[in-house]
């Protein structure tokens, strides 16, 4: 329990980290879903080959690269939270920028002819009718992306930064019981994880799209 007490208040820049990171992969996913689906050559092969690269690197790798880039350059500050957002929401870009193409795809085409037809033009068509329906849709498959980048978030302890998993380091080194320390945060980590799911299982049923 004591372990417990001791390693959670680190919980909130895990959900800091986690919130930013899913936020950053929100916004830049979507543009470049909008991209893979409705931009001109060079757009589509842009968004598709940042996804392709980026998904086929560890996520360690982007964390460390992403630190050094920021260590070097002194961008905001050389701050270990910046990066490791960065890097947490570089890689969540590259999955949401797929889920929400998916989505996007799966309405099928006579949505936008639709709206075109009604005198829309793209871009508010895109604002009012494919993409509401597109995040709706998206749902299911970004729940669970929201866990990974949860769990994902412990690898930024790697570069210093002080969330759940580098407190519980601390703990265990200053005890010596390593065991009890990584049992208190797996259950911490368990706890946040489920309740992040329920939480988002209701905004599925609540929101959920029929097609």
């Amino acid at each position: 329990m004591r372990c417990v007490v001791y390693i959670l208040p680190a919980a909130k820049l895990t959900l800091l980290v986690t919130v930013m990171s899913l936020a950053m992969g929100f916004v830049l996913g979507m543009l470049l879903a909008v991209a893979r689906v409705y931009g001109g050559p060079v757009l589509r092969f842009a968004a598709a080959s940042y996804s392709r690269v980026v998904r086929s690197l560890p996520t360690l790798v982007m964390v460390f690269a992403l630190y050094y880039v920021v260590l070097m350059t002194d961008f905001l500050g050389g701050s270990r939270l910046a990066s490791a957002v960065l890097a947490l929401g570089a890689c969540s870009t590259a999955y949401q920028s797929e889920i929400f193409r998916g989505a996007i795809q799966s309405l099928g085409s006579g949505q936008m002819l639709a709206a075109r037809s009604l005198g829309m033009s793209r871009p508010v068509a895109l604002r009012n009718v494919i993409l509401p329906q597109a995040v709706r849709l998206a749902i299911p498959a970004w729940s669970n992306e929201a866990a990974i980048v949860l769990k994902d978030s412990s690898l930024v302890s790697a570069v210093g930064t002080v969330e759940l998993f580098r407190r519980a380091e601390h703990v265990a080194a200053a005890t010596h019981d390593w065991l009890t320390a990584f049992l208190a945060v797996g259950l911490i980590y368990f706890c946040l994880t489920f309740l992040t799911n329920r939480g988002l299982d209701w905004v599925e049923r609540r929101y959920r799209l029929k097609v």
